[in-house]
């Protein structure tokens, strides 16, 4: 096999283990190069007698980001001029087989007759979670930087290679549409605990924990496809069933008010594909995915929460004439609900802040909405009590104007009153070095209208 985005090797017990390891990059994405090698590897290890069963882990820190989103844009233009060229019904053919090409690839790999594990480690996310869905054994990296999920709906589509109709059989609808609905990353207990994953192990022992399943006598037949498989909610038309859809339909219509189309479509792949055998099930979630990825909705927040946020943190509306800065100290006038918000994922991201209020009292009390934060995450142990007095040593309360002076950027966070910001404004400009950057945090005001102040 010739492939450039995976490593593939065998060992003396006849386990495959297929490293995903994209060069050029810092994570592993789905392209379509990526799917036409995982064919390759689902084809060889269903084809030759001498392999067991095959791995799938990560040469990376993460073992998946998911899709490659600009690769999904490509199939709308694609679809755009083949409209044009052919007609109608043509594009959308096109656009539907390209559109359900990563779930046909999954199923493949899951009814191929040879066991296929997964071996997580680090984000696993998307359709790189999908990959892993479709295979029989996951084993999950018992550890804190480790999470799988499905975040698709955050960009305006849904999972559409197979995540909706597996995670609706694995555990009960509601948690299933739950988790999608909020797009939630999982972390390892909470994953094994879901169904998501049948092991957990160190780190460095992930691969050998999945080779093990496989020598182990491991069966490369998912539970959807054994005969006697019962959904875990029962039927959608049943008592059961009757308890979770109208209540589900009507928390996405007092959640979205109708208006994020994804969602609707998710909702119905679910309820319609738990109806049907899985293949059928499959090919009514590609069928609501091809249309979610035409959809106005679904480009607009694809190029504005992705595509452009990456060109925006590469600075590409950056002017020629204005070098890069870095910034050390900032300055957050105003230590409401607000101002202490942005007190705290400043300090959070490492930078040095001072935190200003009327008065020295409100300015602890800000920072102590930082404490509580922390706190609240020490006792999750998602961080460590070093992690929460280090954080809170980079932010100084005070009450004086004078100590904006050493920040390189100020940012005021006060009532939206146009009289009190103006007067923020221009105590802040008269203490401030010329190459301090002025912010204002105002959602309704105009920006040129506060400016005049400074």
């Amino acid at each position: 096999m010739n492939l450039t985005n995976f490593r593939f090797e065998t060992d003396e017990q006849g386990v495959a283990v297929a490293t995903w390891d994209m060069p050029g990059r810092s994570m592993n994405v789905i392209t379509t190069e990526v799917g036409e090698e995982l064919l390759l590897i689902i084809e060889e290890v269903a084809a030759n007698a001498a392999i067991k069963g095959c791995v799938i882990a990560s040469g990376k820190d993460s073992f998946s980001g998911g899709a490659d989103l600009s690769m999904l844009e490509n199939f709308g233009k694609e679809y755009a001029k083949l409209r044009k060229s052919k007609g109608e019904e043509e594009a959308a053919s096109f656009f539907f087989e390209k559109a359900r090409s990563l779930s046909l690839l999954y199923r493949r790999l899951e009814t191929c007759g040879k066991p296929f594990a997964a071996a997580i480690q680090g984000s696993c996310l998307g359709g790189g979670f999908e990959l892993a869905l479709a295979c029989h054994f996951r084993v999950m990296a018992d550890d804190d930087k480790t999470r799988v999920g499905l975040p698709e709906i955050k960009v305006g589509l849904f999972p559409g290679a197979g995540g909706t109709q597996r995670i609706a059989r694995l555990m009960p609808t509601g948690d299933a549409l739950q988790m999608m609905f909020k797009g939630e990353q999982i972390r390892p207990q909470a994953a094994k605990g879901m169904g998501l994953v049948q092991a957990l192990a160190k780190r460095e022992d992930v691969v050998s924990a999945a080779k093990k399943w496989i020598s182990d006598g491991g069966k490369g037949v998912q539970p959807w496809d054994d005969p006697k498989f019962r959904l875990p909610s029962g039927k959608v038309y049943s008592p059961a069933g009757m308890q979770i859809w109208p209540p589900a339909n009507a928390i996405y219509r007092r959640e979205t008010n109708d208006n994020y189309p994804a969602a609707k479509a998710l909702l119905q792949s679910v309820f319609e594909g738990l109806q049907l055998p899985m293949d059928l099930a499959l090919k009514v979630e590609s069928r609501y995915f091809a249309h979610i990825l035409r959809s106005k909705e679904a480009a607009a927040m694809i190029r504005t929460l992705f595509l452009s946020m990456g060109e925006l943190n590469k600075g590409a509306r950056r002017p020629a004439s204005v070098p890069p800065i870095s910034l050390k100290t900032i300055g957050v006038v105003g230590a409401g609900f607000m101002g202490a918000g942005i007190a705290y994922v400043s300090a959070l991201a490492g930078l040095e802040v001072v935190l200003l209020d009327r008065t020295i009292e409100e300015a602890e009390k800000g920072k102590a909405h930082s404490h509580k934060l922390m706190t609240d995450q020490v006792m999750k142990g998602r961080a460590k009590t070093a992690d929460r007095d280090a954080l809170l040593a980079r932010i100084a309360p005070s009450a004086d104007y004078a100590v904006l002076g050493g920040c390189d950027l100020v940012i005021e966070a006060v009532f939206e009153d146009p009289k009190l910001k103006a007067e923020v404004i221009g105590k802040i400009s008269s203490v401030i070095g010329k190459d301090c950057i002025l912010a204002s945090n105002t959602s309704t005001l105009p920006i040129s209208g506060l400016g005049k102040a400074s």
